[in-house]
């Protein structure tokens, strides 16, 4: 008499092997490991987010999206270095409280964009937790050699240009916590959505090759990473706040609420792609955003110095009291 399959297997097997079945180094998830070759003439890119319950997403929103957002979120930072994804390695700490329902609708988001973005499951663990659910995955993914685009070249002179609408995923959170009331039903749930389900710019930063001198995503905030491009370079950055794009709930939110601008430049969880390209390729940019069917803006430069400086609508300074979102302070 065999021993039963025990609770772990069974659960991997309902939720997770399914996911498991478009990528063939998987193995099935009946291995301690996965196989992967990279394809001839790419190099492998690796990048790693997690995300907790209360944190990054609310305890309450649908399973169905937290697990996009958790593959989204991974692949935008492909996204910041013109790369695209093989597979991913995920880690669930799961409560007691997680039900087998909760389990499958996660799966289901999985699986969903799994088809979209081209990516499958190639393995990973599933424990137990005291605390808040807490997930983390490991995307992987390649470029051609020599061509994968980095944090740390812009150089004085370069424009600074951002992709798609900014401060969207900040002010989705307060409109999914009822902290943004006055605005239309239309405008909060767009702006919820857009924190729910960011859209990684895999194509945008595949097209940036030979173009940006310097690329990241957008998830701590607009002048927080602006702020890190800059460092990385040993410059200093200007951004014009009446540049910055924003959506029509965005700027509803805004003209409601003039201090709301602050929110949108420092808020986080946009993860759209903010890079450095000289002005003399300004034509290329916009020619790059044309074939990625993505929006871009020129929103600043980069110049002698240090630190970000923004220039308010009306022309003045703009203070921060923080640029930007901090795990540790």
């Amino acid at each position: 008499m065999t021993d039963p399959e025990p609770a772990e297997f069974a659960l991997i097997a309902r939720h997770f092997r399914p996911l498991a079945a478009s990528t063939p180094g998987a193995l099935a998830l009946s291995d301690d490991a996965a196989l992967l070759d990279p394809p001839a003439g790419r190099t492998l890119v690796l990048a790693a987010d997690a995300m907790v319950a209360g944190v990054h997403f609310l305890p309450d929103d649908p399973p169905e999206t937290i697990g996009r957002k958790l593959l989204r979120v991974n692949l935008s930072d492909l996204a910041a270095m013109g790369a695209t994804p093989l597979g991913y390695l995920m880690t669930t700490a799961l409560s007691r409280e997680t039900g087998d329902a909760w389990l499958g609708a996660f799966s289901r988001g999985l699986a969903e964009d799994q088809a979209l973005y081209g990516c499958g499951l190639l393995g990973g663990d599933t424990v137990s937790t005291t605390g808040p659910v807490t997930l983390s995955l490991t995307i992987i993914g390649s470029v051609a050699e020599g061509g994968a685009l980095r944090r740390n070249g812009a150089r004085e002179g370069d424009a600074l240009w951002v992709s798609g609408t900014i401060g969207d995923g900040a002010l989705g959170l307060l409109a999914l916590t009822g902290r943004l009331a006055a605005l239309s039903d239309g405008a909060r749930a767009t702006l919820g959505a857009r924190y729910r389900l960011p859209q990684p710019r895999l194509s945008l930063g595949a097209e940036l090759g030979g173009i940006a001198t310097a690329c990241m995503d957008v998830s701590d905030g607009l002048v927080q990473d602006v702020g890190h491009l800059a460092r990385a370079a040993g410059l200093g950055a200007e951004i014009e706040a009446a540049d910055v794009p924003l959506s029509e709930a965005a700027k509803e939110a805004v003209a409601a609420d003039p201090s709301l601008l602050a929110r949108c430049l420092s808020g986080g969880d946009d993860y759209e792609l903010v890079f450095a390209a000289p002005e003399e390729k300004a034509d290329a940019v916009i020619a790059a955003a044309v074939r990625a069917r993505v929006a871009v803006r020129r929103i600043g430069r980069f110049v002698a110095g240090q630190g970000v400086h923004v220039t308010g609508t009306d022309g003045a300074p703009m203070p921060f009291s923080r640029g930007g979102w901090s795990h540790v302070a």
